[in-house]
């Protein structure tokens, strides 16, 4: 496990954060394609004025590490989100739709016993094949899930705001 902090404390005071902290955990199994998800999920962020220190970054072996991670960074109380981030190919030696169904109710779990939202962008295309076409294509991809993954996450983050501030006003 590998902590990246993109160490900046200057927070914004109007981003819908109440811990100011989202962690994000990226599998390492075609990490060249995966981490273009959590650059464009940062950069996406930033340009809606978040900070860039408020990102920390966990590397796990594959996506099958990514629900007990999430649970781990969960419990820590310290982020208000995890974006997770994955490939999930057919490799022949097992079911690829297993190991998704597997790694996204785990994800799904976490978040509904510890009240933290997880956001997936853990991917399993039909037919994936390591040529450079296919390489390319999906690098382009995770590049627009990363960005939907930020919109979604600021969305979430506000809704989550609001309920706060609804149940401590009544």
């Amino acid at each position: 496990m590998k902590n990246k902090n993109t160490e900046n404390d200057n927070q914004n005071p109007n981003s819908p954060l109440s811990h100011k902290k989202i962690a994000i955990i990226q599998a390492n199994w075609h990490a060249d394609i995966v981490q273009q998800a959590t650059q464009s999920f940062i950069a996406a962020l930033c340009d809606q004025g978040y900070q860039e220190g408020i990102f920390d970054i966990y590397d796990v072996p594959g996506s099958l590490e990514i629900p007990l991670m999430s649970k781990k960074l969960s419990e820590t109380g310290q982020y208000d989100l995890i974006m997770a981030t994955g490939l999930i190919v057919d490799g022949g030696i097992y079911r690829h739709d297993f190991v998704a169904k597997t790694v996204l109710d785990g994800m799904m779990q976490v978040q509904l016993e510890t009240g933290v939202p997880i956001l997936s962008v853990v991917l399993t295309p039909h037919h994936f094949q390591e040529t450079e076409a296919h390489m390319d294509f999906f690098r382009q991809h995770f590049v627009l899930k990363g960005s939907e993954a930020a919109s979604a996450c600021h969305m979430t983050l506000e809704n989550m705001q609001n309920l706060t501030q609804r149940k401590l006003a009544s």
